[in-house]
């Protein structure tokens, strides 16, 4: 089953008379259960495609379809509604809400979406032992590694149990420990629950974990191959 299909997406950026064309007429499907690396140097497109797939952006031209929905036909609030209900996201930075505890951070897509206190006890409770952080449920960000906070991520996107995790530059603030860490749990988690992970990288470390690679250049897709273990 396809979870992302992506048809002759363009998207074209324009500052004053100057236009950019960040993605050209890019083709790809996403199967459910993948694990995927976008790769390729600063500015080949490959932040682009992936703000496509999470609905952060519209194409110039072209169609992208999540769960058999053709969101380029949606609007606004509906592109949000199939963030909230379909998407999970990881960043550079961690993007985590610094008053709050890891415990707390984790609830907050569960909050948004109507979720009940005692199933969302339970669901926290659920992915802190998957990331191994039951112990600092209650530490806020700045009580934790980098490392740590990054996991604090990876549960939080998990919340919802999204179909799909979009993870750009997962392990970039992260040292070679950490990463390596990082990369690990979201690979067991892609092999425990059946979601299905794109991250967008050029760390070799990241890449190395990969059972996919889609190639970005200039905004084409150059390559796609599968990996051989």
């Amino acid at each position: 089953m396809e979870v992302v299909k992506i048809e002759n997406v363009t998207r074209v950026y324009k500052i004053g008379k100057i236009e950019t064309q960040a993605l050209r007429s890019a083709n790809l499907s996403i199967a459910n259960g993948e694990f995927t690396a976008l790769i390729g140097p600063s500015g080949s497109g490959k932040t682009t495609l992936l703000q496509m797939i999470g609905c952060l952006d519209q194409p110039t031209s072209g169609r992208v379809i999540i769960n058999d929905t053709d969101v380029t036909k949606l609007n606004r609030n509906q592109r949000a509604d199939m963030r909230r209900g379909h998407i999970g996201f990881i960043f550079q930075f961690f993007a985590l809400i610094p008053t709050l505890s890891a415990y707390e951070n984790i609830e907050m897509p569960l909050l948004l979406n109507g979720c009940g206190a005692s199933e969302r006890h339970e669901r926290i409770m659920e992915l802190l032992k998957a990331v191994d952080l039951v112990d600092r449920a209650n530490n806020r960000p700045d009580q934790l590694s980098g490392g740590q906070q990054q996991r604090v991520a990876i549960a939080r996107a998990l919340a919802t149990k999204p179909a799909l995790i979009l993870a750009d530059e997962p392990t970039a603030n992260l040292d070679t420990e950490n990463g390596r860490q990082v990369m690990d749990i979201m690979q067991k988690l892609n092999k425990d629950t059946g979601v299905t992970f794109i991250f967008a990288t050029h760390d070799p470390r990241v890449i190395s974990y990969a059972e996919r690679m889609v190639t970005l250049e200039d905004g084409l897709i150059v390559k796609d191959s599968q990996v051989q273990k």
